[in-house]
């Protein structure tokens, strides 16, 4: 049996990661892949309850804690679901990986990009830091991004990042971009429709020689 391969969709909220994922998996179903979506944080009832601290914005925590927290919940997600998955031969979608600690922790926050490096390759592996298939969304008019945001309706909490300033939301925006760049993954435009995004997506997919092997 062949492996599965590993895909992630990253971005910051409001750029459509979910919608992707779902239509990528749609896609990759009618293919006769077998599928699964996951979204970090989250994914397993550990990952879950982790999940619930991190987003939680009445929680005050540092940088660290938070590199930590978000650390703690892909150990459990990569070791106890998608690894397993993988070796089953089921392709994972996951949107976020540790992308999103580079950018929110280290260029939002201000922590050392090697430290979280660092701390992942510790509580993961190799294949966990470099997916099979990657894009980033990137929309980069904030308020728009915002009120794609606010259409989900009200938080009984409000949310731990997106709460904060204009300026945080610019620093990880721009880290994203230099991201993309240093590991060499597509950066999409978001603000498209979903349709031309999900093509874009599937046309890269196809180029990439994966479903040939698949």
């Amino acid at each position: 049996m062949k492996a599965g391969r590993y895909i992630v969709i990253e971005g910051q909220d409001g750029t459509g990661k979910t919608t992707q994922a779902d239509l990528l998996a749609t896609y990759l179903h009618s293919r006769g892949i077998d599928t699964i979506h996951i979204k970090e944080p989250g994914g397993s009832p550990v990952a879950e309850a982790i999940r619930g601290v991190i987003l939680d914005a009445t929680l005050p925590r540092t940088p660290m804690t938070n590199t930590l927290l978000f650390t703690a919940n892909r150990h459990e997600l990569w070791h106890a679901v998608i690894q397993p998955a993988l070796k089953r031969g089921t392709w994972v979608i996951c949107t976020r990986n540790y992308w999103s600690t580079l950018a929110f922790q280290g260029y939002g926050e201000g922590m050392d990009l090697s430290i979280i490096s660092a701390i992942t390759a510790t509580f993961t592996d190799k294949q966990y830091m470099s997916p099979d298939f990657s894009v980033v969304l990137a929309f980069d008019d904030i308020a728009a991004r915002q009120k794609r945001i606010a259409s989900r309706g009200k938080l009984a909490k409000p949310d731990t990042f997106e709460s904060k300033t204009a300026d945080f939301q610019t620093r990880v925006q721009e880290g994203y971009r230099q991201i993309a760049k240093e590991f060499e993954i597509p950066l999409l435009d978001a603000s498209r429709s979903i349709e031309a995004i999900h093509s874009d997506i599937v046309g890269r997919l196809e180029k990439s020689q994966l479903l040939a092997s698949s």
